[in-house]
C-alpha cells in the first residue's frame, strides 16, 4: 500500500558520470531549511549557488552546486533541493546522510515521480514514461518515451475520453426522460456517435500496441511444418548456431529462445516444433508447445516454401487479430526464385534463403517496422497495461453496441460505457488504486 505523506525526502538522483558530477535531490516541506543550513543563508530561487556542504561537525564534506525550487514549481511540485557534487560515490553518500541529519528520510523507489503525479505535475502515463526513458534500449525507443512524457499519448485518451463521456451524456439523458413518446435510444446519431469512439479507440490501441513493442520488443514466434528451415532462419537471424539443424523431421521438439537487437530494437525469436500431427509423444508435446508460443506472441512468422505456401496458411487462421503476420517462402537457393517482398491480405510475403542469406535483410527490416521503428515523431511509449486497459475499453464499446442493437437496453448500454470510461481512467491515473501505484512507482529506480 502507498502511503501519501508529505515529510522530506532524499535520495542520490545521479551517480557521477564521464564528467565526476553528482546529484542529491530531496524534495518536501523540510527542504528551504536543509537548503539555508548548508548554504548558510536562504538560497534564491531557482540559482545556482556555490557552496561547501559541511557535516555536523563542519568537517568539508565536497564543495558544489546548490539550487533550489520553491512549491509549486518544481519537478514534484513541492520544494526541491538539488546538490550537485564532484568527486566519488562515498562523497555523495556522506552529502545524503548529512540530508538525514538535517530532517530528510531516504526517498523509496520512485518516490520523486510518484510525488509529482500525487500533486498533478504528471498523470499516471507520463510518470511511467519516465522509467520508460531511463530504462530505453534505443534511439526510437528513447524519442518515444519522450514523447509520453511530453503527454502525447495522455492527450489521445483524453480526447477519446471525451468523446466517450459526451456518448454517455446523449444516452442516460435518454435513460432519465422515458416518459417521452419519442424513442431516443432509436436515434441513428447514437449508433454513429457509438461508431465513432470505437473506431477512435481502434486506431489507439493500434498505436499502443507499437509504442508496446517499441518499449518491450518484439515478440516473434516461428512456425512452420517440419524442415520448412525455421532452425536455420533462426541461427542466420541470430549470427550463430543456436538451433541444431538437421534434415530428420521432429528435430526441434521445444521452444528455443533467441533475443536479439536490431539497430537498438529488440527482439525475442522463438523457434518452435514443426507443426504437423504425430503420435511421438514428445514430438506432440513440442506442438503445443508451439502453439501456446504463438498465443502469445506479437508476430506469427511461418517460414514455408513455394510448393507448401498456400497450405501452409491454415496454420495462421486460428490466430487473433492483433497478432501481424508474416510468411517467408524459404529455400528461393533451391527453387531458383529472386528474394523479393509483397503484401498478401492481412500478411506480409517475404521470398528469401536461410541458407545463402538472400532476401534477410528484408525481413531484418520489416520486423523492425513493425517493432515501431521509422513510424515517425507521433509515435509513444506504452506498457502492458495501457494495451490491457484499451482492449477492455473495446470490450465494453462491443457490449454496449450489442446492447442497443438489440432490446435497445439502454440502461446495460450506459453500465458498459461507465466500465469504459472507468479502464479508460486507469491509463492516466483518473480511476487508481494505491496498490496499483505501488506496484508502477516500486518498479521505479531509487532517485526518480
Amino acid at each position: 500500500m502507498v502511503e501519501h505523506t508529505t515529510d522530506t525526502i532524499a535520495a542520490i538522483a545521479s551517480a557521477p558520470g564521464a564528467a565526476g558530477v553528482g546529484v542529491v535531490r530531496v524534495s518536501g516541506p523540510g527542504a528551504p531549511a536543509i537548503a539555508r543550513v548548508l548554504l548558510g543563508r536562504m538560497p534564491q530561487p531557482r540559482h545556482a549557488h556555490f557552496a561547501a556542504f559541511r557535516d555536523g561537525a563542519g568537517e568539508l564534506i565536497d564543495r558544489g552546486l546548490l539550487l533550489h525550487f520553491p512549491s509549486p514549481a518544481s519537478y514534484t511540485g513541492e520544494h526541491v533541493l538539488e546538490l550537485q557534487g564532484h568527486g566519488s560515490a562515498v562523497l555523495l553518500d556522506l552529502l545524503l546522510r548529512r540530508v538525514c541529519e538535517l530532517g530528510a528520510r531516504l526517498a523509496r523507489p520512485g518516490e520523486f515521480t510518484e510525488r509529482a503525479f500525487l500533486n498533478g505535475k504528471l498523470d499516471l502515463a507520463q510518470a511511467e514514461a519516465v522509467a520508460d526513458l531511463i530504462a530505453a534500449r534505443s534511439h526510437a525507443a528513447a524519442r518515444a518515451a519522450l514523447q509520453s512524457m511530453e503527454g502525447v499519448f495522455s492527450r489521445k485518451v483524453e480526447v477519446l475520453l471525451q468523446s466517450l463521456i459526451a456518448l454517455r451524456v446523449h444516452i442516460e439523458a435518454a435513460i432519465d426522460f422515458p416518459e417521452e413518446e419519442i424513442d431516443f435510444l432509436a436515434d441513428p446519431a447514437i449508433g454513429q456517435q457509438l461508431q465513432a469512439v470505437r473506431s477512435e479507440l481502434a486506431e489507439l490501441l493500434r498505436e499502443a500496441q507499437r509504442g508496446l513493442r517499441l518499449n518491450d520488443g518484439l515478440r516473434v514466434a516461428i512456425i512452420g511444418r517440419p524442415n520448412a528451415g525455421k532452425s536455420s532462419l533462426l541461427n542466420a537471424l541470430a549470427g550463430s548456431d543456436r538451433a541444431i539443424v538437421n534434415a530428420a523431421a521432429g528435430t526441434t521438439r521445444d521452444v528455443l529462445r533467441e533475443a536479439l537487437s536490431l539497430d537498438g530494437i529488440a527482439l525475442e525469436l522463438a523457434d518452435t516444433a514443426g507443426l504437423r500431427d504425430t503420435d511421438d509423444e514428445v514430438e506432440r508435446e513440442g506442438v503445443r508447445r508451439a502453439r501456446g508460443e504463438l498465443q502469445r506472441a506479437d508476430v506469427a512468422l511461418l517460414v514455408s516454401d513455394a510448393e507448401h505456401a498456400d497450405a501452409d496458411l491454415a496454420f495462421l487462421t486460428p490466430l487473433p487479430a492483433e497478432i501481424e503476420r508474416v510468411v517467408l517462402i524459404n529455400k528461393i537457393d533451391r527453387d531458383g526464385l529472386a528474394p523479393h517482398s509483397e503484401k498478401r491480405g492481412h500478411a506480409r510475403w517475404l521470398w528469401a534463403s536461410a541458407k545463402t542469406g538472400a532476401g534477410l535483410e528484408s525481413l531484418r527490416d520489416h520486423l523492425k517496422h513493425l517493432a515501431g521503428a521509422g513510424s515517425g515523431e507521433g509515435i509513444f511509449s506504452a506498457r502492458r497495461r495501457h494495451v490491457t486497459a484499451l482492449q477492455q475499453v473495446a470490450a465494453h464499446l462491443d457490449q454496449a453496441a450489442h446492447a442497443l442493437a438489440g432490446s435497445r437496453a439502454g440502461e446495460l448500454a450506459a453500465e458498459e460505457l461507465r466500465q469504459a470510461q472507468r479502464a479508460l481512467g486507469e491509463i492516466t491515473g483518473s480511476y487508481s488504486s494505491d496498490d496499483l501505484l505501488g506496484a508502477i512507482f516500486g518498479s521505479f529506480c531509487i532517485g526518480k
